[in-house]
């Protein structure tokens, strides 16, 4: 777990909550807060699961290789929000992994509905469409993502972006490894909704190589 970049996101609060419930999930959590940890090559192959918490960063060309290499490799990568969706908006070959990247969130932080797509996977199944209070993320999103959850958008402030329907939480695969995202999780508060805490633990274990 590497944490760090624009505080807004509260990456140290999301890594203090989501480390017990890894731990809780049997993972050997290593935790580091700089980007020179994806210098780590040897370490970076040997996980079985990456989760990045860094917005509005830049990532040198080595430390982008290595991560990519790894999760090509088979290493699984999961996260949230602009931790992982908004980490690096000059690095178009992150993007590619990631498969999306945040644009915009019209209105700010409003009350929003997702609403499950894929009901028979095993990250959403048995979970119902629910209520937000948060950003709702408007993204470039690449439409290879299997998409699991989306939102639809009817924005005061961008009345040309109505009725549009967004991917909220995708998986995909990058090479060997597992890719899993969702654009929930604002600041760490917005995992007290169940739902978008159980997403992101099921979207984490299902990444996992």
């Amino acid at each position: 777990m590497v944490w760090g970049g624009w505080d807004g996101h509260e990456p140290k609060q999301c890594a203090d909550l989501w480390c017990p419930i890894l731990k809780n999930e049997g993972f050997d959590v290593v935790v580091s807060n700089t980007l020179d940890a994806y210098l780590d090559k040897a370490l970076l192959d040997s996980l079985s699961l990456i989760v990045p918490l860094w917005t509005m960063g830049q990532i040198t060309e080595d430390q982008r290789k290595n991560l990519l290499d790894a999760v090509a490799g088979g290493v699984g990568i999961a996260g949230w929000h602009g931790g992982m969706g908004d980490s690096f908006r000059n690095d178009c070959d992150y993007q590619f992994m990631v498969g999306g990247q945040w644009v915009a969130h019209p209105d700010g932080i409003i009350d929003y509905t997702v609403n499950i797509t894929k009901h028979d996977d095993p990250i959403v199944k048995g979970l119902k469409d629910f209520a937000m209070k948060s950003e709702q993320y408007y993204m470039h999103v690449d439409p290879s993502n299997e998409v699991l959850a989306t939102t639809t958008f009817n924005p005061k402030s961008a009345p040309w972006v109505v009725g549009c329907v967004m991917p909220v939480a995708w998986k995909r695969k990058y090479g060997q490894g597992r890719v899993f995202y969702s654009s929930l999780g604002h600041v760490a508060k917005d995992f007290d909704v169940p739902e978008a805490r159980e997403i992101q633990r099921r979207g984490m274990l299902w990444a996992t190589r």
